[in-house]
């Protein structure tokens, strides 16, 4: 029974930890052996806490039995990026650069909510250097791959938190997003992942990359179980000046019912939504191959069918808004980064180094333009949201690409990512698996309008109870123990 709870939902694990099905140290056991027998392949732990998780579990057992009920986080295990700060051990940012005592004290406080809600910490999850970069074999840490096939990256920076919910070493866990590195993995790995609304989420005891562009949220085996983590996470924090206390999402949003809908009907969303279609921007932009497309359209028919109005638009200013979020969080990494790079630039590596290099080229009259842009931006991309519910889009134009593998440039590359506009504009998109081109997952990105995450993590859950697509597994985390 364990092993087969291992690939279920939060949700569902809940219920079976309530009805005895399971206990949580067991499951917690399972997820560490399957870990034992897949880590060494795919580079998803750079830490594990092994002794404080079963201690966690065991207290999480004990307090079930007592009658106190922390609600469907309690005493389920989970991964977090290693740019959050955990008591456990140390946060690295995978990178040699950073000072071991960054962060000292104990956790940020999103692994503050997750723990008072129950969960159990599992470790720390591998990431790009300072969570921007490619994977770098010359450095001392693991190169996560992807569990569809290892040949393939798993996409940045939430890598390790990826590669491990498709894998099943833990249902769930914590990445960050700058300019898609939450919803490029979630696609490229066939799992769900959540950018919420800048602010809805504090990034205090999170390594920055881009101070004005961070998003922290989770990343899942669907939209549902995104929303749980969500209500946990969500609210303002006196460490962090960007939170707001956001009357729109409400505690209890991420109840199952609450997702669902009222009555527990989840496809009632559905229903006369309208949803304007980005085709032209993303589909028909040059940058999106033939089987995501045909993935995309699939997923719309499957959303028309089930009574959402479709509308192509015309997202506005999204090249720029593409541009600025690139010109802009190169420019604060290397705020960030600048007496570091100059004394150890070796330490860094090749793609990171180069990449926060890049920063040091953006001119303040560039970067007060990018701002410019993406306020712009804001009141016009406000304005389309009046006229539908939520917009859709690929989440990126391809599936996860084979290591060393070059067929496209770096610009063409950049272009095929479908995110950054929307870190650009602080507004929550989610990425939801939307079916295979080649054996490889792809993503359906849907976004809305600030603050409005219940509605945009209510239709990937409406569209996920009319497919499996997030339900599909990789051949290799169900494989048999040899």
């Amino acid at each position: 029974m364990v092993g087969e709870l291992r690939f279920l939902e939060i949700h569902e694990l809940a219920a079976a930890l309530r009805a005895g099905e399971v206990t949580s140290v067991q499951l917690t056991q399972e997820y560490q052996a399957a870990a034992d027998r897949l880590d060494p392949e795919l580079g998803t732990y750079i830490a594990r806490f092994d002794e404080a998780a079963l201690a966690a579990a065991a207290r999480a057992d004990a307090e079930l039995a007592e009658g106190r009920d922390r609600g469907l986080l309690h005493g389920i295990p989970l991964g977090v990026k290693d740019i959050i700060a955990t008591e456990e051990g140390p946060t690295t940012a995978q990178s040699l650069v950073l000072d071991p005592g960054w962060g000292p004290g104990g956790d940020a406080p999103v692994v503050a909510r997750l723990r008072e809600a129950g969960a159990i910490v599992l470790g720390k999850t591998t990431t790009m250097e300072f969570a921007i970069g490619a994977p770098d074999r010359s450095k001392p840490f693991p190169v996560p791959k992807n569990p569809w096939d290892t040949g393939h990256w798993t996409g940045g920076s939430s890598s390790g938190t990826g590669n491990g919910v498709a894998a099943g070493l833990f249902p769930a866990g914590l990445g960050s997003d700058t300019g898609g590195s939450i919803r490029l993995p979630a696609a490229y790995n066939g799992v769900s992942g959540h950018k919420p609304t800048y602010g809805l989420v504090p990034k205090s005891g999170v390594v920055p990359l881009g101070f004005t562009y961070d998003h922290v949220g989770p990343l899942a085996r669907s939209a549902r179980d995104c929303a749980v983590l969500l209500d946990v996470l969500a609210g303002p924090d006196p460490a962090d000046p960007t939170t707001v206390d956001a009357p729109a999402w409400r505690r209890g949003a991420g109840d199952v019912a609450a997702v669902d809908g009222p009555g527990g009907d989840g496809l009632a969303v559905l229903a006369g939504l309208r949803v304007g279609v980005a085709r032209a921007a993303t589909v028909e932009g040059g940058a999106c191959e033939a089987g995501v497309a045909a993935c995309f359209d699939a997923a719309l028919g499957v959303l028309a069918q089930a009574g959402a109005e479709l509308v192509d638009v015309a997202f506005p200013l999204w090249d720029e808004l593409h541009d600025a979020c690139f010109l802009g969080l190169f420019a604060e990494a290397f705020a960030w980064h600048r007496a570091t790079l100059a004394q150890r630039w070796a330490d860094y590596g090749y793609d990171t180094r180069m990449t926060i290099a890049l920063g040091g080229l953006v001119s303040a009259g560039d970067y007060v333009q990018a701002q410019r842009v993406r306020s712009r931006g804001q009141v016009e991309v406000r304005a389309l949201l009046e006229q539908v519910d939520v917009v859709l889009t690929p989440t990126t134009g391809t599936v996860a690409p084979a290591f060393g593998e070059r067929a496209m440039g770096r610009e063409q590359r950049l272009r095929a990512l479908f995110s950054p506009p929307f870190n650009s504009l602080g507004l929550p998109a989610l990425s939801v698996p939307m079916g295979f081109d080649g054996g490889l997952p792809t993503g359906l990105q849907i976004a809305g309008a600030a603050f409005a995450d219940d509605l945009v993590l209510r239709v990937g859950a409406a569209y996920q109870q009319l497919t499996d697509w997030h339900r599909r597994l990789p051949e290799l985390s169900v494989a048999p123990v040899s």
